[in-house]
């Protein structure tokens, strides 16, 4: 076993919140990626419609993050928030199921299942609170273990979930897996996860506005600005990969199956690798590696012409990926390290914003150049994001190697 996994086992609700999570990115991978399709083609919404939507249902989620987060700081008490936001789920997708037509996925998708996604954020400060519980030393490693646990789901999940579909004319039943998912984590958390406080709640003068005050503060939001910045570059891949591999690169659609797969596999190892290095290097050095890094992959991803190159491109991807999905997370959570709750939220957030820089990446790109130029402006995005994390956090990080 490795040491970050060792960290990780040694705490039951570590533990726990490890299956848990692999539960809730097990409801996402065996939905998302036929939700598109479920909307567009059997529910019959425009593509405008579903942008719309998809674009409302990220602000959504947002908020809920942020409130989710600030009443668990108020109240102390994980539990009973995650039954909570795990019901949410399980009436979404079991509606989305159940009644299968246009208004009922329209209302779950924007308003239901945003909810739910909170989940994400209140499980990191589930285990954030753990972490500080121990002084704060292992928050690096345990965040570690319980995002690679939404990897393998990713990795595993979605084939798994196509082949059990196949032939049956409909992708719907995927929701049906989705809600079933939900119900099994519920009966996790109401046998498993104890009862009793996971962290004394905090100063309820910290109100919701003040609390979101916080998060606009410019100590706060210029360090999320610009992790941002650099976690776009993932979405930037992510839209940009497919089309240069049938592309410029000559490839096939199964290179895109194959090459995905490759990299999600990677991830979950090299996750690992990033959780080591940490613990020698500050986590700001570790993530300028990682970034630059990655800066390097969306440069040479656009200078791609045959299929080979993005097959030799993939330890590189998976590797400095891998550093920009984990990492973040304790640097994030670092903000507002007192307030686990108001400091997990902070992941959707950058989500979200993260998401709409990458969409205006990838506008821009296509619009001056083609799609290997917006995988180079990609490369751009993330070092401007890495200059003004240097910028903010450079002298600590240096008074904390010369220590």
């Amino acid at each position: 076993m490795t040491p970050t996994l060792s960290i990780a086992f040694r705490h039951p609700v570590v533990r726990l919140s490890m299956i848990a999570i692999f539960l809730f990115g097990f409801t996402g991978a065996a939905t998302s990626p036929y939700q598109s399709v479920i909307g567009i083609t059997e529910l019959g919404l425009s593509d405008g419609l579903y942008s719309i939507l998809i674009f409302t249902a990220a602000a959504v989620n947002v908020v809920a993050s942020l409130w989710v987060g600030v009443l668990a700081d108020r109240i102390g008490n994980y539990r009973i928030l995650l039954m909570t936001v795990m019901t949410f789920g399980i009436v979404g997708y079991g509606l989305v199921y159940a009644v299968p037509v246009a208004a009922s996925f329209v209302v779950c998708t924007l308003i239901i299942l945003p909810v739910y996604n909170a989940m994400n954020s209140l499980l990191f400060a589930n285990v954030r609170a753990v972490a500080n519980a121990g002084g704060g030393r292992d928050a690096a490693a345990i965040n570690s273990g319980v995002r690679a646990a939404i990897s393998v789901a990713w990795v595993l999940v979605p084939g798994l979930v196509a082949l059990v579909l196949t032939g049956g004319g409909s992708m719907m039943p995927a929701y049906l897996l989705a809600c079933l998912g939900c119900v099994a984590n519920l009966a996790l958390v109401y046998f498993k996860l104890p009862a009793g406080k996971a962290t004394p709640p905090i100063d309820r003068r910290h109100s919701f506005l003040a609390s979101f005050a916080e998060v606009l503060s410019p100590k706060v939001f210029g360090r999320l600005m610009a992790v941002s910045l650099i976690t776009s570059t993932l979405h930037v891949n992510a839209a940009v990969q497919p089309l240069i591999i049938t592309g410029a690169a000559g490839g096939k659609v199964t290179d895109i199956g194959l090459i995905v797969g490759m990299i999600a596999f990677l991830e979950v190892v090299f996750i690992f690798v990033w959780a080591r290095i940490q613990l020698h290097l500050h986590p700001v050095t570790a993530l300028a590696a990682g970034t630059a890094l990655y800066a390097v992959y969306l440069t040479l991803l656009g200078f791609s012409s045959a299929p080979w190159h993005v097959y030799a491109l993939t330890p590189l991807s998976a590797f400095a990926a891998a550093a920009l999905i984990s990492i973040p997370i304790t640097y994030i959570q670092d903000l507002i390290a007192d307030r686990p709750g108001l400091g997990s939220s902070l992941i959707s957030v950058n989500l979200f914003l993260s998401g709409g820089l990458s969409a205006i990446l990838f506008a821009l790109g296509t619009r001056f150049s083609d799609y290997s130029g917006a995988s180079k402006l990609g490369a751009c995005a993330g070092m401007l994001g890495l200059a003004l994390l240097i910028y903010l956090d450079g002298r600590h990080m240096a008074r904390r190697s010369a220590c």
